[in-house]
């Protein structure tokens, strides 16, 4: 074993070598400010790419190459990882995926929140034809394996079950998952305990995954649950990043620094627990959280059930209402319709404002009435709520140990009124928290968005400019950056990221696109 692994090391130093003693590149970056995504500080250079990778950094004043990009007055960083998507469909349905590259993402990493697809060995072979222009990761999703081996039953799973679950987990690690998420506040996963999550878990520890969660709850009952999924991995050996962190509600508002000295606290006992975050104030899913999971269980169909007998509604009310009291808030007029499918005039307003559509009285008791009649429907409405601070969500962001996330898909561009996180969620934070507010250097920002997140999900090639290493690069001016897209217009794509290179191919060029679709699949390292 010691004689093999010394074999591939010497091959591994002979490539070194020869790529970077050439002189013909396929590509050549001249002239930039180099920040290599390792949050040390920033260097001027020129990189050579050849054959998809970073050949060379350095001084290139004799070399070739069949195109020179002249980076002079520019930054030159690795391209974004996103390690918080859900892109299951989408990426299929719009493999160019442009809302994505023209805000610098070159990888994403879906199947968060619970949610993923049941073989993903079918799926990357989906992606593979699909020929998509971003690299594409992802994990195993507890709700999926959940659903699958138990319908959306409220009840612990059978020794049988279990065992069924723990195979389907393992399964998706041997096919290249680099983790295992939950989606607590969704059902089914909000009907599991903490130890059937253990077992499943400990399932990714032989492949070095990593467990990401959607916890349990948001609100004033965020401490219990960030110490519920650091429990998790501690129990499973694994790692633990907590998705797209927030405290959500007027009543908890002001309790992030509470979090963060946590999170320290669970650190400083030697828990490898992180976090990703998205910069916005208001969060995106479906209109079924406003419903107490319990009266959710078995599905639409039993909802609609439970809301015809007088007296089962009148319970679910009242959990309702106590949903409501947990935020502090009075109505919802914070709740805003992303996507009706049967009604798109609903799209882009408030509970409030459809509650008086319908010639309703105003507040939370007749709003309550016009969201039930919403579900009743039996599809899904997706929303956004608007229920954090903007002091909560900088005191995140300045946290070194969070990372950049959309959780964010691939909408169709110009349909539904989405959340703008889809399309400028990398912009945002290089111009308005970066370059204007100056919550923290470039240099951090990049590594937030770049080094830490490879390192975290184990991309062994990516988000660091060094050589041998996958060559997906960004070029920007950071006085130019800017996210466009908005809440009353969120169809808009960043601008100012000038270029994006994927696997070495130009994707982005002087801010146009140019459908390269270079992008691959990513696998965890231990996969079959």
């Amino acid at each position: 074993m010691k004689v093999q692994s010394c074999i591939i090391l010497l091959i591994s130093l002979m490539v070194g070598v020869s790529i970077s003693a050439q002189n013909k590149y396929d590509l050549i970056i001249k002239n930039g400010k180099i920040i290599n995504g390792t949050g040390n500080p920033w260097y001027y250079g020129d990189i050579g790419i050849y054959n998809g990778k970073i050949a060379r950094i350095g001084q290139l004043n004799n070399a070739e190459a069949d195109e020179v990009i002249d980076a002079k007055g520019r930054v030159v960083a690795p391209g974004f990882i996103d390690v918080h998507g859900h892109i299951e469909s989408s990426i299929l349905e719009f493999p160019e995926a442009k809302n994505l590259v023209y805000d610098g993402v070159t990888t994403m990493i879906t199947g968060n929140c619970g949610g993923s697809r049941s073989n993903l060995q079918e799926f990357f072979e989906e992606i593979k034809k699909k020929k998509p222009s971003i690299n594409v990761a992802s994990l195993i999703g507890h709700n999926t394996v959940r659903r699958t081996v138990m319908g959306n039953d409220n009840r612990a799973p059978s020794v049988e079950e279990l065992e069924q679950m723990k195979e389907m987990v393992r399964k998706a690690m041997e096919d290249g998952a680099v983790g295992f998420s939950t989606g607590l506040l969704y059902i089914p996963g909000t009907f599991a305990k903490t130890d059937e999550i253990v077992e499943l878990a400990k399932e990714i520890a032989p492949f070095d995954g990593i467990y990401t969660s959607h916890i349990r709850f948001q609100d004033g009952r965020v401490f219990e649950s960030i110490a519920e999924a650091v429990d998790i991995g501690k129990q499973a050996g694994i790692g633990v990043e907590i998705s797209h962190i927030k405290i959500k509600g007027k009543k908890s508002w002001g309790g992030s620094l509470k979090m963060l000295e946590q999170i320290r606290g669970f650190r400083e006992e030697g828990v490898d627990v992180t976090i990703d975050q998205y910069p916005y104030t208001a969060a995106s899913t479906r209109l079924g959280v406003t419903i107490p999971r319990w009266a959710q269980a078995g599905g639409m169909d039993s909802l609609k059930i439970r809301l015809k007998d007088a007296d089962t509604r009148k319970r679910i009310i009242k959990g309702m209402e106590e949903l409501q009291a947990n935020l502090a808030f009075t109505d919802y007029s914070y709740a805003y319709v992303a996507e009706c499918p049967w009604n798109p005039a609903y799209n882009g307003k408030n509970i409030s404002e459809i509650n008086k559509l319908k010639g309703r009285a105003a507040g939370q008791e007749q709003e309550i009435q016009t969201i039930l009649e919403l579900m009743e429907k039996g599809q899904k409405v997706q929303m956004i709520y608007h229920y954090m601070s903007e002091e909560d969500v900088q005191n995140l962001m300045k946290y070194e140990g969070t990372m950049i996330a959309s959780d964010g898909g691939i909408p169709e561009f110009g349909k539904d009124n989405p959340h703008p996180r889809s399309y400028g969620t990398n912009a945002r934070v290089l111009a308005r928290y970066t370059r204007d507010q100056k919550l923290f250097s470039l240099v951090a920002a990049i590594r937030k968005m770049t080094g830490l997140p490879a390192q975290r999900f184990h991309l062994n090639d990516r988000g660091l400019l060094l050589p041998n290493f996958a060559a997906d690069l960004v070029i920007f001016d950071p006085q130019k950056v800017q996210d466009i897209a908005s809440f009353e217009q969120p169809h808009a794509y960043s601008e100012g990221l000038d270029y994006v290179i994927v696997n070495g191919k130009v994707s982005i060029k002087e801010g146009k696109y140019l459908s390269s679709r270079s992008g691959q699949v990513l696998k965890g390292p231990y996969s079959r």
